[in-house]
This record gives structure tokens, C-alpha cells and sequence, in this order.
């Protein structure tokens, strides 16, 4: 968490944006394998390593230190048992959880508060064994001791019950204003950094929990009028939209929603902030139940087909590149402008997916993990009961390049691609889905042996399978950035044969640049010869 903290601070200083994920939640009856999903996309420039905190016992007069983000420091309770949790935010029990920053009023955010949001979400893995649980962890930890982060949107499922939690700080006043929504079974949400919930039910605690000062904060800080006859809705309320704010959080879920319910014929109204637009709603029904293979082709996404596709127009390119350096917005004659914000991003530090699993012991919760952009990486099964982690995942650092480290290796890969960005991702993609379809076939038959013996041996087998998936991931990756930089050298292009071809541009790209610049590049051939 020191490390999140520090990734943090450095955005700050350095004016990158603090609020860059995406979640995604399948519950188990919108799933093919009767699996619940929790994804998270974690994005921002920091070097995250894979790591482990085993169950323990402790003294419940002994206390935990926290420190505010204005320095001032406070004591935790601690609790007599904590749960085993990894830092890809899931646990022992197929608890697991995910975030996004939406903000919201900054004058609710008091910095001088304890626990953000990473202090939440650990300190809830450690100590709750359901979604439900988990809610009620959080919601008396911020009670008791304050809620020192913006507003913030956490995904939480378990085998069984997913839950989008919403909260804010209350500018001083202690304690948190926060709402959460059951995701009924059968169907699946998404949110992108912009705050989802909107009008909710008062009277409905199977499905629906919120703070008692919810709407009173509201109509004392002149965000509500009770009366007005407006409903009141928690998004609009602490998270107002604008057309830039929407632009780049709702364009994701839009495009989540449109290709898992493609019948529903979702309008980008919305998301391009056109007056009067009809908000997505929180929670939709796919026209066909979601596997594995077609979650990791969800969050593989630049809007291609779309009129915002990233591989198209100029911004792209010659070879398609649907990758844009930071900063995203500019402005010129007196007009703003930003590009699309992808669920794909080159920025992603690492993403994972939980696979939440209730016909199996929770020693199968089972998390699908990668680092780096979710375009051309590549995914492993890790087993939260697996006792080691490949060595190539728990190590490295950002300011010194080492392809000993998994993080480093796929990011020379998919920063090498960017010279030549359609031609290299299909050799990418090659590789990224031979290997995911060995290990989701892999699968089956690891996890029917790993029934059949006793606990200890069945950890044996789960550790092994995930460290050899995630060793032949990194062996991989260092292969193809060797043969990426064979294959396109010095703007050539080598056949199957190894022969070497001259592929120059696209002939689109170069009918573009004649109509352009054409006086610049022609040659002058004059009609007499010798003059």
C-alpha cells in the first residue's frame, strides 16, 4: 500500500490525472460457467509487484498506524484474526474487490482524515469473508475513524452477491456519505471513474444500504432541495456530470454495455454530453451469458467499429496506433479538445480478473492477473491459496528497465509495437491467446486432480500450476520482444523465410500525406531535358 501511496504523490506532482480505472462485474447467473467476475483495471505510472499477506492472529489491544495525506497520524483497532489477502485485492474466502476514483465535490475531501481508499480495501480483505460483510467493514471503519479520500466507486462481489459501493467524504464533518446497490443475479454492471448510482430505494436493505446523512448532508451544503420535486439522485448530487467528465468516464461503459447487450442499441448520447441524454443505467442483462474468454475480450477495447475508434484518422497514424501520450486534452483558438479515453491503455499498471467460483472449495478462488496495457498483455492463473508467486512478479522498480521483471517485459513489447502498431499486435495477439487457451484447457485438469488429494498436497499442485503459467508467461514475453525487434527492424518488415521486405506505408496513409503536403514531397521533373 506504501507503494500506491507513493504512485500517488508522484502523480500529483508530475499533473497526471489521480482517476484512471475500470471495473466490470458478471454475476454468477450472467455467467456461462455459473462464475462470478469482478474485474479491475488499474491504471497510473507506477510498477506494482504481486505480493502475499498471510492469515495471522493478533493482540486486540494492539493498534494499527495510519497516516493522513496531510501528515497527521491515527490508531486502528486491530482485530483478533485477519484473512489471507493478495495485493491484486482479493482473499482466502473469494472475497474480492476493485475501484474507481469519480472525485466528485473536492470541497467533501478532507485530507486530513485517515483511511483512503486502498487503507479501506485492504484493511476489509483482512477482515470480511462476503460481499455484504464487506460493506459493513468499510462503511463502520470510515464511521469511526473518517474517510480521508475523494469520492470513490468500489466493486465487491463474492461467489454468490456483487455490490457497487459509492462514497464521499463530508467536508469536515466526519465519518463518510456513502450509498451501495445490490447487482442482481443474471445481470452485470460497469463504471469508469464518474459515479454510477443514481436514485435508490429507502426501504429496501436486501438490495439497497446507505448512510443516515446521505440526503441531509446534501440539502445542508445546497447540493438538494427537499421539496423541489426533483428525485434525488446520488450521482448527479456529489459526482455533477460535465460534458468532459463524461466524455471520459461513460464512454467505457457504453461500450461495455453496447457489445454485452448489443440488442439494447445503447445511444453515445450520454457520453458526448448531448443536453436531455438518457443516463446508462446502473445494471444491464446481456443478450448472452459471459465466459471467461469473453470478459478478457471486453476489456480489450479502443471503441474499434465505433465512430470513435482509436485505430482510425489521423491521430493514428500510418500503422493504426490507438495509443495517446498524456496529456489528453489541449486547447487551440479558444477551443478545448481532449482524445478518447480507451478501457485499453498503454497507462494501466495491472489488471485482473477475479473468477468467484461457489461449487468449489475457496482454496480454487482463482484470479486471472496480468500487468501493463490489457490490449497486449497476457493473463495467468494465480490461485489465492498459492503460497509463492513466479519470481518475475515481485520484482523490478520503474526507474531502472529489467526484463527479470514481468511488468518490464510486457511494457517493452507494447511500447515497441507503437512503431508499427497493426502488423506488430498481431504477432502480439498470437502469442496472447495461445497461451491464455493453454491455461483455461490446462485448467480443468489441474483443478480435478487437485480434488482428489488432501489440503496440503492440493496447495502443492495450485502453487505449482500458477507459478509454472506465470514463468512461461515472462519466458514468452522476452521471446517476442526479441522477435518483434527481428522481425521490424530499421522499418523493414521479415517474411516467414527471414527474407527482408521494404513494407513502407499504407497506401490510405500516403494518399493522405499527397493530399496534405503533396508540394512538399513531389519531384520536379522538368519537360526538356538538359535545361
Amino acid at each position: 500500500m506504501k507503494k500506491i501511496l507513493f504512485t500517488l504523490i508522484i502523480s500529483l506532482i508530475a499533473g497526471w490525472p489521480l482517476f484512471a480505472c475500470t471495473n466490470l462485474i458478471v454475476t454468477k447467473g450472467a455467467s456461462k460457467e455459473g462464475s462470478a467476475f469482478l474485474v479491475y483495471l488499474n491504471d497510473g505510472e507506477w510498477h506494482p509487484h504481486l505480493t502475499i499477506t498471510p492469515a495471522a492472529d493478533h493482540d486486540i489491544n494492539d493498534s494499527l498506524v495510519f497516516q493522513s495525506l496531510s501528515g497527521k497520524k491515527y490508531k486502528i483497532h486491530q482485530v483478533a484474526h485477519t484473512y489471507r489477502e493478495t495485493g491484486i485485492l482479493m482473499n482466502e474466502h473469494q472475497l474480492a474487490l476493485g475501484e474507481t476514483t469519480f472525485t466528485g465535490r473536492m470541497e467533501l475531501w478532507d485530507k486530513t482524515l485517515p483511511l483512503k481508499y486502498w487503507d479501506l480495501m485492504k484493511l476489509t480483505l483482512q477482515r470480511a469473508k462476503t460481499a455484504r460483510e464487506a460493506i459493513r467493514v468499510m462503511t463502520a471503519l470510515v464511521e469511526q475513524y473518517g474517510y480521508g479520500s475523494e469520492g470513490e466507486s468500489f466493486s465487491i462481489a463474492d461467489p454468490n452477491e456483487a455490490w457497487l459501493l459509492e462514497m464521499i467524504g463530508t467536508g469536515g464533518a466526519g465519518g463518510a456519505v456513502w450509498v451501495a446497490m445490490r447487482i442482481p443475479d443474471g445481470m452485470v454492471t460497469a463504471h469508469a471513474n464518474h459515479s454510477r448510482i443514481g436514485t435508490f430505494p429507502l426501504n429496501d436493505p436486501d438490495n439497497c444500504l446507505y448512510s443516515k446523512n446521505v440526503i441531509k448532508l446534501a440539502v445542508k451544503k445546497g447540493y438538494y432541495q427537499l421539496g423541489s420535486g426533483k428525485p434525488f439522485k446520488f450521482n448527479d448530487v456529489y459526482d455533477p456530470p460535465s460534458p468532459a467528465h463524461l466524455k471520459y468516464t461513460e464512454t467505457r461503459v457504453w461500450s461495455l454495455f453496447r457489445r454485452m447487450a448489443p440488442s439494447q442499441n445503447f445511444s453515445p448520447d450520454y457520453h458526448r454530453g448531448e443536453a436531455g441524454a438518457k443516463p446508462y443505467p446502473l445494471y444491464i442483462k446481456p443478450d448472452t451469458k459471459i465466459g471467461l474468454k469473453d470478459v478478457f475480450r471486453l476489456i480489450r477495447d479502443h471503441y474499434e467499429g465505433t465512430d470513435f475508434d482509436m485505430t482510425k484518422g489521423l491521430a493514428a497514424g500510418p500503422f493504426g496506433n490507438p495509443n495517446r501520450p498524456r496529456p489528453m486534452e489541449w486547447e487551440e483558438n479558444g477551443k478545448k479538445y481532449s482524445w478518447e479515453r480507451p478501457i485499453s491503455t498503454p497507462q494501466t499498471a495491472y489488471s485482473y480478473v477475479a473468477q468467484l467460483r461457489s461449487g468449489l472449495p475457496d482454496d480454487f478462488a482463482l484470479a486471472w492477473f496480468s500487468f501493463d496495457d490489457t490490449y497486449t498483455n497476457c493473463y495467468f492463473p494465480f490461485y489465492i491459496a498459492a503460497d509463492k508467486i513466479p519470481p518475475s512478479y515481485q520484482t523490478g522498480d520503474i526507474r531502472h528497465f529489467d526484463r527479470a521483471s514481468m511488468w518490464w517485459a510486457f511494457n517493452f513489447v507494447s511500447n515497441f509495437a507503437n512503431i508499427r502498431y497493426q502488423p506488430m499486435v498481431k504477432d502480439i495477439k498470437k502469442v496472447q491467446q495461445q497461451l491464455e487457451t493453454k491455461f483455461i484447457n490446462q485448467r480443468d485438469s489441474v483443478e480435478r486432480e487437485a480434488l482428489k488429494v488432501s489440503h496440503n498436497e492440493r496447495i502443492k499442485k495450485l502453487t505449482s500450476f500458477s507459478v509454472a503459467s506465470g514463468n512461461e508467461v515472462h519466458s514468452q514475453w522476452i521471446k517476442l520482444g526479441n522477435y518483434l525487434v527481428m522481425k521490424y527492424n530499421d522499418g523493414y518488415v521479415k517474411d516467414a523465410k527471414g527474407q527482408i521486405k521494404a513494407a513502407g506505408y499504407p497506401k490510405a496513409w500516403l494518399k493522405e500525406v499527397t493530399k496534405q503536403e503533396g508540394v512538399r514531397y513531389i519531384i520536379n521533373e522538368s519537360s526538356k531535358k538538359g535545361n
